[in-house]
């Protein structure tokens, strides 16, 4: 069960998600999350504040789709990293497609509020680190899972506006995955 500053922060996802950076205020949070008027600012009083908050919740979420990736694709194969690769970027352009928008709309807002760039340098930089022990565990260069990384960075934004819209990404992430551990 979320807790009631959880509750918030996924409400604000939710708004951000779909609303964009600026249909983010604390009043639109507080509805959306079907709360009385100034709950959200007793939790963040300003809004980089609730930015960044935004984005620590985005982080520990992710971080528990990982896991529960990680646990359900079993033994580290190669095969294994591309299956890893192909289900989280079809889950976070389809299932995870709001939570996904809304960082993207945190990285517009990062510009001009160093705190937040700071936060969300901290959780790619440990979305690399996650994605270059699965790439170690089959023999993957630690430079080369950075271009894997860049790689499905551009196919997230790709097939979020439509352009790789309904493929199955797993051909090309198996060809860029062979192709760096050659």
């Amino acid at each position: 069960m979320p807790t009631k500053r959880e509750q918030v922060l996924d409400a604000a996802i939710e708004v951000l998600g779909t609303g964009g950076s600026r249909a983010l205020t604390h009043r639109a949070v507080d509805r959306s999350a079907d709360l009385p008027p100034g709950s959200t600012s007793n939790y963040f009083r300003t809004r980089e504040a609730l930015l960044c908050g935004v984005a620590e919740r985005l982080e520990h979420r992710d971080r528990a789709d990982w896991e529960t990736l990680n646990r359900a694709l079993g033994p580290a194969t190669v095969e294994h990293l591309i299956d890893g690769l192909a289900l989280f970027l079809t889950h976070a352009t389809t299932t995870d497609r709001i939570r996904t928008q809304a960082r993207l709309a945190l990285f517009g807002e990062s510009q001009t509020m160093p705190a937040l760039s700071e936060s969300l340098r901290r959780g790619h930089q440990r979305l690399r680190a996650w994605a270059a022990e699965m790439a170690a565990a089959v023999g993957m260069a630690a430079t080369d899972t950075g271009i894997l990384v860049d790689y499905l960075d551009g196919a997230v934004v790709h097939r979020l506006t439509g352009a790789e819209d309904g493929k199955d990404p797993r051909e090309a992430l198996a060809r860029l995955t062979r192709a760096l551990l050659e």
